[in-house]
């Protein structure tokens, strides 16, 4: 099959049923670098790692916070989720001028899967070529969402998108079950052990490469400092998530 017959815009669909410049948009994300959340009954940690396009240049930014009680990390094209995270913001302070509260989280969420599925709607328009995970914290408690360039959205335990994540969710699905009770400390390790399981083997993890955010309850989002993460990092050395107990 000629995939250029059907790839023109993103409103023709092929044979098989596809439409290809969404698939391509999600492949953007697949090729980003790794992001990834979890999340307790009381916090929820991004984990994101950084590249550089060459020695010369800095780390590209890799998490945004969009409010007091919300922060997204992102894989794909950096450009695209500046969009939407302006677009988030603006929805946020709208909210709160209007009803003086926080923005409920899932119907934000829902907001962004609108926009990126008009994209898919519109031959003159294209998809979003950006993943989101995004962590929050509202009267119900601890919130983690992976939203896509297709508009469907998921709510997570824990999620790791981008290039290698597969090593990522790995390491989750063994450990899971550890998360909820985990303290904020431990959760943080949890983080950057499946970080590090998942990038090459001539890679290290270190406080320029690394980005660490975290929001839980009465705690606003925050990224760590370089000095918060040098330690978090030496501290991996001797963590070993078996010998963290599950409390029943």
């Amino acid at each position: 099959m000629l995939k250029h017959l059907y790839d023109t815009d993103c409103t023709t669909w092929s044979p098989q049923g596809k439409l290809f410049q969404v698939e391509y948009a999600m492949e953007a994300v697949k090729q980003g670098s790794i992001c990834l959340g979890l999340k307790s009954e009381k916090y929820v940690v991004l984990c994101s790692l950084k590249r550089q396009p060459s020695e010369l240049a800095g780390f590209q930014e890799k998490q945004f916070k969009i409010d007091d009680h919300i922060g997204i990390a992102i894989a794909g094209l950096t450009a695209d989720a500046r969009v939407l995270c302006k677009y988030m913001r603006n929805e946020c302070l709208q909210h709160k001028y209007t009803y003086e509260s926080d923005h409920p989280i899932n119907r934000l969420i829902a907001k962004i899967a609108e926009k990126s599925q008009h994209k898919t709607q519109n031959s003159s328009k294209r998809p979003y070529g950006v993943g989101l995970l995004v962590a929050g914290v509202d009267q119900d408690g601890p919130h983690l969402f992976e939203t896509c360039p297709s508009g469907n959205y998921y709510e997570f335990k824990c999620q790791a998108i981008g290039s290698r994540s597969q090593a990522g969710r790995t390491y989750f699905e063994s450990w899971f079950q550890l998360f909820e009770k985990s303290s904020q400390q431990q959760l943080i390790l949890h983080g950057l052990t499946a970080l590090k399981k998942a990038i090459m083997d001539d890679e290290e993890l270190s406080e320029k490469n690394v980005e660490v955010g975290i929001v839980g309850v009465g705690q606003k989002f925050k990224s760590l400092s370089q000095d918060e993460l040098k330690f978090y990092i030496k501290e991996l050395e001797g963590f070993n998530a078996g010998d963290q107990m599950i409390v029943e």
